[in-house]
């Protein structure tokens, strides 16, 4: 019985590792509706180089990278995680209000060319490679060169 038990326990372990990292490509259409709609409105005139989408043991994600090199990464949800625009800039409208307003006061001649959310904070990436972190409240917590 204990054979039995220790070989259930080790052939789960081995599928589990299997699929523990286990990415593969997608169409776009195949992405949760929230993040076609998302690409559609903001990265529409975009061309889609690669969608996949990874799966861990318990996460899914899904990336999407463009022709020009540019990258947008959402949870299971289709909610963006992640947006890089190192040809051009972040498109305002995703970036809450007081992070753009803090930006564009302390560095003007700045562009915000990536982004990444989660649930505890926000992490910009400026055009001068300056990065800065925020909390859930909007408060700059970390700035880094």
């Amino acid at each position: 019985m204990k054979k039995l038990v220790l070989l259930l326990v080790c052939m789960f372990t081995m599928h589990t590792m299997v699929m523990a990292d286990n990415d593969k490509p997608i169409q776009v259409n195949q992405l949760p509706a929230k993040a076609q709609t998302f690409l559609n409105t903001y990265f529409k005139d975009h061309k889609v180089a690669l969608a996949k989408q990874e799966t861990k043991l318990f996460y899914k994600s899904y990336d999407v990278v463009f022709t020009n090199g540019e990258k947008v990464e959402f949870d299971k949800a289709g909610e963006w995680t992640e947006v890089k625009c190192q040809q051009s800039e972040v498109p305002a409208q995703i970036i809450p209000e007081a992070i753009r307003t803090y930006v564009k006061t302390n560095y003007p001649d700045t562009k915000i060319v990536q982004i990444e959310k989660d649930k505890k904070e926000y992490e910009v990436k400026l055009s001068n490679r300056w990065e800065i972190k925020f909390d859930s409240k909007m408060r700059v917590i970390d700035i880094d060169d």
